[in-house]
């Protein structure tokens, strides 16, 4: 079974910046993502890429701050935050719909996930 785990988290104050990194057990075919979640609330879907290649998709809450790569080679995700707001603090998990490329940014769309990462912006 595929294990994802991220690493990565901290904290960091607003308007800097930190890089998240999602590693795979094994090669990974399909779509891939970032989550991110709070307290009370439902996950929230941040960012997708297929592993096919072309480019990322992101939600409104992080497009033009958060720039999601991933090398194949390393079987690593990366998810580069820039721009930082306290709004930003949150678990972050890493996830992937395998074997399908699927243009959803609905966690019930992705069946493997990471354990999460915790990330606070504050100063």
């Amino acid at each position: 079974q595929v294990q994802l785990r991220e690493s990565g988290g901290g904290s960091v104050q607003p308007g800097g910046s930190l890089r998240l990194s999602c590693t795979a057990s094994e090669y990974i075919t399909g779509t891939m993502g970032w989550f991110r979640q709070v307290p009370g609330a439902e996950r929230e879907g941040i960012g997708i890429i297929y592993t096919t290649g072309g480019r990322p998709y992101y939600a409104d809450s992080v497009k033009g701050r958060f720039i999601i790569s991933r090398d194949n080679a390393k079987g690593t995700l990366y998810l580069q935050m820039n721009s930082l707001e306290p709004e930003d603090t949150a678990m972050y998990y890493c996830a992937a719909r395998l074997r399908s490329t699927f243009y959803s940014f609905s966690a019930s769309d992705f069946g493997v996930w990471g354990q999460g990462t915790q990330f606070t912006v504050s100063s």
